[in-house]
């Protein structure tokens, strides 16, 4: 009998002391955020995922009531900021701007990860997807997919194109393209997308993958030819360029940002984020910008985020192996 009440007894401080650690966790997300909130970037002031990561923050500093402050991290293709953010505290103080590198594709192309995307953070959301345009330069005779298609079989090995980088996302879907179609091309990496765009316009290589916000002026200006774009569907923007899909069943490959949290932010807080992230990314000025440089706007739930993840770390693990690209 004794023993039963002392059971009873561990049973009812041990369910006490759940109780009051969920109590704490609303509490704590009830009062949040009760200081300024670090917003982690993987890259340099000025680009992509910088500009974005601004945006939102000027949006969630009004909704909060507390600054977000940018913190640049750039160096080791985003492996710096990964693992500083990895290593903060899980309060809800530090989010991360991860891209498809940094949560994806680094798995596939890194022997040695510091940092595991799927158990070293916390999913919030996806906040764009971005495609790139297949492009080419005007003197190549091909005006399609399928007649680049064909050139390139009846060229093996000749044809070059160009990317911003080994391994980096317009290299990775790049290989997608060539692998799913079969073609025998030639790689020339470059460090950054401007470089490689350039040498394109200027004839040193054939074609490339590039984001339409580097591109669409380029083409307008007949400097380059727009072949097709990546996404499943056509750009409001561009609507000339059709998917690659069309061609090449089954191919679909985006560039894409998204933001996480270290492991074990609690929940609630989480969710506090999520919903003022997808209300910024809603209004009209954000909106605009994306819809304008050709991306899709992002707002999925975190479980779902956590999934896409998943789904796309398995994809280009794929490519990896299947275009035997050399790992260093």
């Amino acid at each position: 009998m004794q023993m039963i009440q002392k059971q009873s007894t561990k049973t009812f401080f041990s369910l006490m002391i759940i109780f009051l650690s969920a109590v704490a966790v609303v509490a704590h997300a009830q009062e949040y955020p009760s200081k300024p909130i670090r917003a982690i970037v993987p890259f340099v002031a000025g680009g992509p995922t910088d500009i974005m990561a601004r945006a939102l923050g000027q949006k969630l500093s009004a909704a909060f009531g507390k600054q977000v402050i940018i913190d640049n991290r750039a160096g080791g293709g985003g492996l710096i900021a990964a693992t500083m953010a990895k290593e903060s505290p899980a309060d809800g103080y530090t989010i991360f701007f991860g891209t498809i590198s940094t949560l994806a594709t680094n798995v596939a192309t890194s022997k040695k990860l510091p940092y595991d995307p799927l158990k070293d953070f916390a999913p919030i959301t996806l906040t764009s997807s971005n495609p790139y345009f297949m492009v080419v330069h005007p003197s190549v005779p091909a005006n399609s997919v399928k007649e680049f298609m064909a050139l390139a079989k009846a060229k093996p090995g000749q044809i070059t194109y160009a990317s911003s980088g080994a391994g980096g996302g317009s290299h990775m879907a790049m290989e997608l393209f060539r692998t799913m179609a079969n073609l025998d091309m030639l790689h020339i990496p470059y460090k950054g997308s401007g470089q490689s765009v350039t040498e394109v316009v200027a004839g040193q290589v054939q074609m490339t993958f590039i984001q339409p916000s580097i591109t669409i002026s380029q083409a307008k200006a007949g400097k380059l030819k727009v072949l097709a774009v990546t996404s499943k569907n056509r750009l409001a923007s561009w609507k000339e360029a059709p998917p690659i899909g069309d061609s090449v069943p089954g191919y679909e490959a985006n560039s894409w940002q998204g933001v996480v949290a270290p492991a074990g932010t609690p929940k609630p807080i989480i969710n506090r984020l999520h919903t003022e992230i997808v209300k910024a990314l809603r209004s009209p000025e954000i909106t605009g910008r994306l819809v304008a440089e050709g991306s899709e706007i992002g707002g999925i739930s975190p479980d779902e985020f956590g999934r896409y993840i998943r789904t796309e770390i398995t994809k280009w693990k794929k490519v990896v192996v299947d275009a035997k690209i050399q790992l260093e």
